[in-house]
């Protein structure tokens, strides 16, 4: 009996061997294939706070809306300060003026408070506007030179590095200076 069994289980053992081997060999190729597959596509990225930084169209850009921000500034000031004269010659002389005159000043107080509002909201629609469409300038041109810089090479993809969205980088596949030297070159060519 105990012979018996030896044989059974050595039989069991070879057989779990066997189907051991053949279950692992059968799967090797999957594995291979996928990874063959994966190392067909080439990613490279830059660094977003370098570009902005370094490329000289994006300093232009950034200058000129901070010019545009400073000279809503002193019209919002200039607003500003007309009111308080006005409030403070109020205060002053009020008591020298009559119903009318008080009333009336008021209203014109009224009026050029709303108008400091309307002023304060318009400026900041335009400038909101007028960064986006700006900024929209820069992405494209930034896409058109990424466009014919990956023309040589053979990129799948190529990211802007932001540490919110990267945990992970290769700094064999940062392009950064080739791309701040490119969009640079290319606005020195245009200028």
């Amino acid at each position: 009996m105990k012979s018996t069994s030896w044989i059974v289980n050595g039989v069991m053992a070879a057989a779990i061997i066997i189907l051991y081997v053949l279950h692992f060999s059968n799967s090797t190729p999957v594995i291979k294939a996928s990874a063959m597959t994966g190392s067909g596509t080439k990613v490279a990225y830059f660094e977003i706070d370098s570009i902005q930084n370094n490329y000289e169209f994006f300093k232009e850009v950034k200058s000129a809306l901070q010019v545009k921000d400073m000279e809503n500034a002193k019209q919002l000031t200039a607003l500003k300060n007309d009111f308080a004269a006005k409030y403070q010659d109020l205060q002053k002389n009020g008591q020298r003026l009559t119903q009318a005159e008080v009333t009336s000043r008021q209203q014109e107080l009224a009026q050029l408070e709303k108008n400091y509002t309307n002023k304060e909201q318009q400026l900041s629609q335009e400038m909101q506007e007028e960064s986006f469409k700006r900024l929209q300038e820069v992405k494209k041109k930034i896409e058109i030179f990424l466009g014919k810089y990956n023309s040589n090479k053979t990129f799948s993809y190529i990211f802007s590095s932001n540490s919110d969205l990267m945990y992970y980088k290769d700094t064999a596949y940062d392009i950064t200076s080739d791309i701040i030297k490119g969009l640079n070159g290319e606005h020195k060519s245009k200028n």
